[in-house]
């Protein structure tokens, strides 16, 4: 394949070239998050394993959603008003001691169950102040022209650790322990640590807005009117919440697909697999105009192929469905990312990503809690094929609601907000 139509497929590297704080944030949090994905994967199937009730795993999911949703919006406040490299410094510190107290409870001679759902709420919470203040880093990092290249690269960033984590989870907890599993996600925060302090201060333009409740409530009111900022919200609640089935992985690899630890980890790897393969051919990405039709069009088919999986019983095929939802879902994120980060000034983009940052964060958590909920009370198929049918519903219902998403034009607003 020539070159030229090879750099207009394949994801753009620019801002890792140009940029050396961007390629230390970028760093530092790969391997972190990489680490964090052995814990994800290592608290349901704990759970599941002591309870064997895809219901309690899903509280699992109700137990992080307030402090995620709480902790978000008023992370957003203090990367608005703080140096955000301290405030990522302090987080990722506090984040390794909740994977240590995990680590420590697993490898007991009687695990309990209380501090599972205690220690993964407090992860939550950190980890709501910890993505705001990241995120709102980014942009100033490489410039309005190359966002929507970094947020490319941060969604390969994050599907390589969603493919890779959940697989060497599975191979950890079934050949080690759950407890290694836990150990190996406290080790992974040390390189973040390390490339943090390695990047220049970062803080907040016109030296940012003292966090108080009217900090939190004057980023809320700026959503006033903006129907198309609320729009890219609401579309993904709708995807994460209905289309969500990762608390029914446990119970469909141990007991529909037949298999085991491995099996599970698989499940929860292919969503990212197929987001990554998607991630790495966004080069067509920074040619979008009508990013809002690509945002409605990757939800819907991440409905449809949530709903394929609840219904095939072939596990390759199933895994595929799911590499196919992720790919969408990755295309979704970032144009949603894109419209929020580009569309709000530095000084309130702290706290605007809060809000970004408890929808897509916080939605999974629900969605885990109405999967299994759903599942409790019919079969854990039922409980999938319905979400995903939901989910493509309420994408038909929010065009009717907001036609404001499928109308948006990326070369206009970037004309009206430069003029």
């Amino acid at each position: 394949m020539p070159a030229e139509p090879r750099r207009r497929l394949l994801a753009d590297l620019t801002p890792l070239r140009v940029s050396r704080d961007y390629r230390l944030l970028f760093a530092g949090s790969g391997v972190s998050y990489l680490g964090r994905q052995l814990t994800v994967v290592a608290i349901p199937f704990q759970v599941f394993t002591i309870t064997r009730s895809s219901l309690a795993v899903g509280m699992v999911g109700l137990a992080t959603v307030v402090p995620l949703v709480t902790l978000s919006l008023a992370g957003g406040a203090i990367a608005d008003a703080v140096d955000r490299r301290k405030l990522l410094l302090v987080t990722q510190v506090l984040s390794a001691s909740t994977s240590a107290g995990l680590a420590l409870n697993a490898g007991s001679s009687s695990p309990r169950l209380w501090p599972i759902y205690v220690l993964a709420a407090l992860s939550a919470g950190l980890a709501g102040v910890d993505l705001p203040a990241r995120n709102a880093t980014i942009p100033r990092l490489v410039g309005r022209e190359l966002y929507p290249s970094a947020a490319a690269l941060a969604q390969i960033q994050f599907q390589i650790g969603q493919v890779l984590g959940p697989a060497l989870a599975g191979v950890v907890i079934s050949q080690v322990s759950l407890a290694a599993a836990y150990w190996v996600d406290v080790a992974s925060f040390t390189a973040a640590v390390v490339a943090l302090t390695m990047i220049a201060p970062q803080p907040p333009e016109g030296g940012g807005t003292r966090a108080s409740l009217a900090s939190i409530g004057e980023g809320l009111r700026y959503l006033k009117g903006r129907r198309l900022l609320v729009s890219t919200f609401l579309i993904d609640i709708d995807a994460m919440v209905f289309g969500m089935p990762r608390a029914l992985f446990p119970a469909l690899g141990t007991g529909f697909f037949g298999g085991g630890a491995v099996t599970v980890g698989l499940l929860y790897a292919a969503p990212g697999a197929g987001a990554l393969l998607g991630a790495l051919f966004t080069g067509w990405v920074g040619r979008v105009r009508h990013q809002g039709r690509a945002v409605i069009v990757a939800v819907l088919v991440w409905g449809g192929a949530i709903a394929a999986f609840g219904l095939v019983p072939w596990l390759p095929l199933g895994l595929a469905m799911l590499a196919l939802a992720g790919a969408a879902d990755v295309i979704s994120a970032v144009f949603r990312n894109t419209i929020l980060q580009l569309s709000v000034p530095d000084g309130l983009r702290g706290r605007l990503t809060s809000v970004h940052i408890a929808v897509v964060t916080g939605g999974p958590q629900l969605g885990d809690a109405e999967a299994g909920a759903v599942a409790a009370l019919t079969s854990a198929r039922f409980s999938v094929v319905s979400g995903g049918l939901a989910c493509i519903l309420g994408v038909v219902a929010l065009l009717r609601l907001v036609p404001e998403l499928a109308r948006y034009d990326a070369v206009a607003e970037t004309r009206r907000t430069d003029g």
